[in-house]
């Protein structure tokens, strides 16, 4: 009998194993065959993890070398035309990942609401789809020759479509019978390895609001999926949210298996068991996406209800999403407060947690080490609720001080002030903020931390990083310049580590695309700046230039939504407390002469809600926020933001509200497209989209620049018009990024000619 599983686990290993081994190959240190075989000794750990734990079904396929939804797309044959030239099928897949000097990567955009990016399908009248299996047949006959029970994971048709684009302007949907023809060949060719098989087939887009359209496509799916084979059990799966409940019945109403609900994001699931009928449900009760030590009790409260509607044998205790979003392990989190440690639990500890758990629900007897979890894990919550780390009155009583978020003066005024003092021409170039970050550099920081080096020392190097990089923007001929950000390892922990309220690890790791890893820190409690955070760099880079330096700050919400963040308290009141602190720093900066301040909410539109229901709270709180946050710049002081990879369509009024005098947008990859909002509906402030893709190692030509500036100048007026590259250049090397810079400015002089 299956008990629980896991939606899925992480990719990139305990140490990044993943993350070295992939920059190790596209340096060419290592070849194909030792990436594949560090790849393999990487899932075998995975796989002897979850058997130690105890989970029942564990997942095949959950595995990829960059990304879940580019194996979908070699999977089901949609391999974009300009790669079809290319014979090796490694060196395909990360130049489809990557691009290449011939031709530009596909686009990237954020999974749902989480800070994972995912590679988007592209389709057209031309697409063509044939089924290549090999990947999934290999990793199930890994997984079964380890000897446990495994379901192979794959992303369903209605997801993969959804979130495809089209790029021909065809309907993506047209695609449907060919895409599920595919999926069912793959059904058939999966029936050959077992007698009796499980299959995944994740459908997050099932959280949100579906058209009509889109839920006859699903009914179709499923009745034709679940029918290919009575070998072949299909779980349907969703997680972030809740699932309408006629979806939910219409899932009911075919022949799979089970289905996946989360229950953490998505409490209004709980109706939706009313609806399941004979199927398994395949329980969510564990958090997938946050770090926080779960709370056994209150959870099988939660489970005898949702088994007052579902049968209790068919209920599979699981996590509410794939462990991908969480650290490892805390293992080797020896730094960390040990109170604060106390309190969480990263994906190898959730392994447990989800087998206690199913044990406690199927009221199986404990060992010893389960008896010892079970009660370490009462005595962490009640420690946690009554922690005096966690509260800070006065800083509550200053926040009900802050009524008036509004800035000294409107936008058309502001800005008449600002060109005349800060005398920036059309087509003003600059960076997004960050430089490369050297393995130099990084040795610096993390000698200094280790106290291998003095403080003198230290500021001696970023000083020596600072000139260097304000002496080449000056040679390259940038309008405005940035420091760099030698001192920061990460846009938000160089913050969390100058506030108080949070906790930071060594070892905390998640993916976000590819061997791109981010270290979110762990947000406790109240938040409150213990000194000013960044005048000592960016003053210092002022002085070695007469050119304008922008200072630069990450956003409350942006900080907010790639922190691990406390669940005793409103992400509203966390906002609050954020913005509070930067309005400070904000305040301190203009004071010490920085005329333009970027604030960056790269993760603003990634925070917004699944669901139309919630979004107009999320969207009223955040704006609020950031509005506080530069509620102090006075008019001359100039106030930009930057925003990751979004669709805007349905935020640009509140783009428009935030009271940033100019935004920078990444575009690059998804062409003018998501511009066009823009020209719509009339946008007032100034606007910088990317007009180069970071995220790859090629270095586009003067001409392609010069091409999409034009483009750009089609929809903007130049006097409103910034260039820059698409985001910050700290994952590039000098070697790529100084001549692509110097490209960006030659395009824009020829284009200043006209």
């Amino acid at each position: 009998m299956i008990k629980n599983t896991i939606t899925g686990f992480p990719r990139i290993g305990k140490s990044r194993e993943l993350k070295f081994a992939l920059e190790a190959f596209w340096s060419s240190k290592i070849n194909a065959d030792d990436l594949q075989k560090q790849a393999k000794e990487l899932r075998l750990k995975h796989l002897e993890y979850q058997k130690k734990a105890g989970i029942n079904l564990i997942s095949s396929n959950d595995f990829s070398f960059y990304d879940g939804m580019l194996d979908m797309i070699v999977l089901l044959g949609a391999i974009p035309q300009r790669f079809a030239d290319i014979s090796d099928e490694t060196k395909r897949y990360f130049t489809m990942a990557r691009g290449d000097e011939k031709r530009a990567a596909m686009e990237m955009t954020k999974w749902f609401n989480t800070n994972y990016h995912y590679i988007v399908p592209e389709l057209s009248k031309s697409t063509r789809f044939s089924l290549n299996p090999a990947k999934v047949l290999k990793e199930f006959k890994e997984v079964k020759e380890f000897g446990v029970n495994t379901k192979i994971n794959l992303i369903g048709p209605l997801t993969f479509l959804s979130l495809s684009k089209s790029t021909d302007g065809s309907d993506v949907y047209t695609h449907f019978e060919a895409v599920l023809n595919v999926y069912e060949q793959l059904l058939k060719e999966i029936e050959k390895l077992d007698d009796k098989i499980f299959v995944q087939l994740d459908e997050p887009i099932i959280v949100t609001n579906l058209n009509g359209a889109q839920k006859e496509y699903l009914a179709k799916a499923y009745e034709r999926l679940s029918n290919v084979s009575q070998k072949v059990n299909i779980i349907v799966t969703s997680y972030f949210d809740y699932v309408d409940k006629d979806v939910v019945e219409t899932l009911s109403n075919t022949k799979i298996w089970g289905i996946g609900l989360d229950f953490i994001h998505g409490r209004e699931n709980l109706d939706n068991t009313k609806a399941l009928k004979d199927k398994y449900l395949i329980a969510g009760v564990v958090d997938g996406r946050n770090i926080w030590k779960n709370d056994i009790n209150t959870t099988l409260e939660l489970l005898e209800i949702i088994s007052s509607n579902v049968q209790k044998e068919r209920v599979i205790i699981s996590t509410s999403c794939s462990l991908l979003h969480t650290p490892y392990s805390l293992e080797n989190e020896d730094k960390l407060d040990g109170k604060v440690k106390s309190w969480l639990s990263f994906a190898l500890e959730k392994l447990d947690e989800v087998s206690l758990i199913s044990k406690l629900f199927y009221k199986e007897a404990l060992s010893e080490k389960e008896i010892s979890l079970k009660d370490a894990n009462a005595k962490a919550n009640v420690s946690r609720k009554n922690s005096s780390k966690i509260h800070n009155a006065a800083l509550q009583e200053r926040l009900k001080s802050f009524t008036n978020t509004q800035r000294e003066a409107p936008f058309n005024e502001r800005i008449k002030i600002q060109k005349k003092i800060l005398d920036y021409p059309p087509l003003a170039t600059t960076t997004i903020g960050s430089f490369p970050q050297t393995a130099e550099l990084r040795a610096l920081r993390s000698s200094f931390k280790k106290g291998k080096i003095s403080e003198s020392e230290y500021e001696v190097g970023i000083k020596k990083y600072i000139d260097e990089c304000v002496k080449i923007q000056e040679d390259i001929g940038l309008d405005i310049l940035v420091h760099g950000e030698p001192e920061r390892n990460d846009m938000v922990e160089y913050f969390g580590e100058q506030l108080n309220g949070y906790a930071f690890t060594q070892y905390g790791w998640v993916q976000s695309y590819g061997s791109r890893c981010v270290k979110p820190p762990l947000l406790f409690g109240d938040i409150t700046r213990i000194n000013p955070m960044s005048i000592k760099w960016i003053t210092y880079a002022q002085s070695k230039t007469s050119k304008i330096v922008k200072g630069m700050l990450t956003g409350p919400v942006t900080i907010l939504n790639w922190s691990f963040v406390r669940d005793d308290e409103s992400k509203s009141n966390v906002a609050r407390q954020l913005a509070l602190a930067l309005n400070d720093e904000i305040s301190d900066l203009q004071n010490a002469g920085i005329k333009i301040i970027q604030v960056d909410e790269a993760a603003f539109k990634e925070g917004y809600p699944l669901r139309k229901s919630k979004k107009l709270s999320y969207e009223k709180w955040a704006l609020e926020a950031f509005k506080l946050a530069v509620s102090s710049a006075k008019s001359q002081t100039q106030i930009h933001t930057h925003m990751c990879y979004s669709n805007f369509n349905d935020i640009i009024k509140t783009i428009e509200a935030m009271e940033a005098d100019v935004i920078s947008i990444e575009t690059a990859r998804a062409g003018n497209k998501i511009l066009k909002i823009f020209e719509e509906v009339g946008y007032n402030q100034e606007i910088g989209p990317g007009i180069y893709d970071i995220h790859s190692p090629r270095i586009p030509s003067v001409d392609e620049m010069t091409n999409q500036i034009k483009a750009l100048l089609e929809i903007f007026p130049k006097e409103k018009l910034w260039i820059n590259p698409d985001c910050g250049l700290k994952t590039r090397k000098w070697e790529e990024v100084v001549p692509a810079l110097k490209n960006l400015v030659k395009a824009v002089k020829s284009v200043r000619k006209y």
